[in-house]
């Protein structure tokens, strides 16, 4: 989590809002993500300050979660402390680990496993028993040296919060405080309070102490079994050189699954929105709106959920990296490969996420402490491939790669699509080693990441995630889809007064000339459907921007696609589909689509269209072109400027197009 998430649950008939609250190790909040749960802490007056803190901590990792929830509890909240991965403990008894320590600190402690299903009945009946008129008065499990205390009581009234612990937190820094920083700086200055850094680490050193003492005889003192399988994975898994081998190996299993394993549904889903756009042709009325629904909308949506089955593989697969622990391992293993680039080894969570979707990897980078790493990090993210570019990749590399065995084991498209990726990820490195460069300002350059346990998957979740995944794609992408595809219909089937008819004439004196052969009249019929595209509106709207993207071997209706897929990449394949149905009887499939788009033929060069240079040249421009409106919002908004989505779009449109022409050119000679 790196923003706050809201949700309702009801128990005992009682209404609860819960606000989930990104993670943080401590009070004293460095990375934009853990600033949000410390602003909402500290501040009274938000509408999220809490009744109660509901505290989810790690049995097999007490030391950290009983030092925040001391902070926690010295802040005088109602506390529940909820230790979860009981199950890691349970051999060494778990609930009377949990009652010792609840003795010790004065904790209400819950004992639970979200994987098990264990102890959540009895948190949601401590919940449903709490009473907010109960309030607790201060508690100090830290002592406030009595220096300060004159200090504490001037940032009490700025702050409006009587609570002795929260404006010591204030006064050292570890909120936000806004526009009163001035006033916070003053009484620092006044009362000769220097070195904030050392007074927090005697504060957390004190802590470290205490909770020492409460664990004092419990397993966290001891080795659990999953402790010692996860060393022993980890000397494989983090080898400086089976490590980076086995993380190949992985990628190339991925890609190759989402190729091989998504063939057969994609098939199922394709036949059957071709075969519903048929049968709907069939009954409903010849009419305008008849032809817009099928050959539009219809049409256009079904080129994208075609794809749900690849997207679903995706997000499956970077979910199993997460629940079993092993994407944390990757973090650890490729901060020396990231360092020399501006990176450490927390941007490698971002960019991974952007093979899933660029807006919320983005958000991911609030993670990153150093601000000119975060800066970085956003920048270069959507030059990783996202699920956006799948559609798009799968419908080129379908016409140009062979479906062919590499070695009688690798899928030929699946290693061109891995090829795609990696080409997303090396290019980010290069432009990151270049802003590097630029932006002056200089970086914390160091490094911390915890390395979790290993642990099988939970299937509830994976399950759940690629639903929510997939749903929100489908759903987001559908609103876009719907829009675009009703316009660019509409556009694609008129033109000027009179063009249109005009063709349509010309193709009936043709047909009528002579008795032509069936292949005969589906070639006239062909070109007539191309004839009234390139005079209607669509044709002429393609037609405008053609020069600019003539060099790049991209005719005019690639530049309509082009346009219309700034909204979202994805929105090429139902551009294409939308495209091609035009004139044609009845919705065209995923498969009809690149037949369609193989026998486009070039009237003034009588070659194809579509040939593997353009091909090559079309991948490599959706690799790198910033075609996604979303993403450029979320740069504004976590910059808090428009100066970078600006230089971002820039940046990566020029890339795009020197890429593409020079991969145009090359290989347009040597193929």
């Amino acid at each position: 989590t790196v923003d706050r998430k809201t949700g309702n649950f009801e128990e005992n008939k009682k209404k609860f809002t819960l606000i989930d609250l990104p993670g943080c190790y401590s009070l004293y909040s460095r990375a934009e993500d853990e600033q949000i749960t410390t602003n909402v802490l500290l501040d009274k007056n938000s509408p999220d300050y809490p009744d109660l803190v509901l505290l989810v901590g790690d049995h097999s990792n007490l030391k950290r979660s009983l030092v925040l929830a001391s902070q926690v509890y010295d802040l005088g909240f109602p506390m529940i402390l909820a230790l979860n991965m009981a199950d890691l403990v349970s051999e060494n008894n778990a609930e009377d680990e949990a009652s010792r320590i609840a003795k010790e600190s004065g904790f209400d402690i819950v004992s639970i496993s979200i994987l098990k299903n264990k102890g959540i009945a009895e948190l949601r009946k401590k919940l449903a028993t709490f009473h907010p008129a109960k309030l607790p008065q201060n508690r100090n499990l830290f002592t406030i040296p009595a220096p300060f205390v004159p200090a504490l009581e001037k940032v009490k009234a700025i702050f409006q919060n009587e609570n002795e612990y929260a404006a010591w937190i204030n006064l050292l820094g570890g909120s936000n405080p806004g526009k009163s920083k001035a006033e916070i700086d003053a009484i620092r200055k006044e009362f000769s309070i220097q070195d904030p850094e050392v007074w927090k680490a005697n504060e957390l050193a004190v802590r470290n102490g205490n909770v020492a003492e409460w664990i004092l005889g419990t397993s966290a003192g001891s080795t659990p079994k999953t402790n010692d399988l996860s060393t022993k994975l980890d000397k494989v898994l983090l080898h400086p050189v089976w490590g980076y081998l086995i993380f190949i190996g992985i990628l190339v299993l991925v890609f190759q699954a989402i190729f091989a394993w998504a063939q057969y549904p994609m098939e199922i889903i394709d036949i059957g929105f071709s075969s519903i756009g048929n049968f709907l042709k069939e009954i409903l009325p010849r009419h305008f709106i008849t032809d817009l629904f099928v050959e539009g909308i219809w049409s256009g949506i079904g080129g994208i959920l075609v794809f749900i089955p690849q997207i679903a593989f995706l997000f499956m697969f970077i979910a199993l990296l997460e629940e079993s622990g092993y994407m944390s391992r990757v973090v650890f293993l490729m901060d020396r490969i990231m360092r020399p680039f501006g990176f450490s080894g927390k941007s490698v969570i971002p960019l991974i996420g952007g093979m899933a979707c660029a807006v919320p990897s983005i958000m991911m980078a609030r993670s990153i402490s150093d601000i000119k790493e975060r800066l970085i990090t956003i920048l270069v993210t959507p030059l990783m491939s996202c699920s956006a570019r799948l559609p798009v990749y799968t419908l080129i590399i379908g016409m140009f790669v062979p479906e062919k065995m590499v070695l009688g084991v690798f899928n030929q498209q699946g290693l061109v699509l891995l090829g795609m990726y990696l080409l997303g990820f090396v290019t980010s490195l290069l432009v990151a080693l270049v802003f590097k460069i630029l932006i002056k300002q200089k970086g914390l350059n160091f490094f911390l990441t915890e390395l979790p346990l290993y642990r099988i998957p939970g299937w509830k979740n994976i399950l759940t995630t690629i639903y929510s995944k997939s749903k929100t794609f489908v759903v987001e992408t559908g609103k876009i889809i719907l829009v675009i595809s009703a316009l660019l219909w509409i556009l694609a089937s008129t033109g000027p007064s009179g063009s249109i008819e005009n063709v349509e004439s010309s193709f009936i004196e043709i047909k009528s000339a002579q008795i032509w052969t069936k292949s005969e009249m589906d070639s006239l019929n062909t070109a007539e459907a191309s004839a009234k595209l390139k005079t209607s509106f669509a044709g002429h709207l393609g037609s405008f921007i053609e020069p600019a993207i003539r060099p790049l071997g991209f005719d005019w209706k690639i530049g309509i696609c082009l346009i219309t897929s700034f909204a979202a990449r994805e929105v090429f394949v139902s551009t294409m589909a939308t495209l091609y149905s035009t004139g044609e009887e009845g919705a065209d499939g995923f498969a009809a689509l690149r037949k369609n788009m193989m026998a486009e033929i070039n009237p003034k060069t009588g070659k194809p269209v579509y040939n593997a240079a353009m091909g090559i040249a079309l991948l490599i421009f959706y690799a790198f072109a910033m075609q996604c409106m979303s993403t450029i919002a979320v740069v504004k908004r976590e910059t808090a400027s428009w100066k970078w989505p600006i230089i971002m779009t820039v940046y990566m449109t020029a890339l795009a197009w020197v890429g593409a022409l020079v991969a145009y050119q090359v290989f347009s000679r040597i193929l």
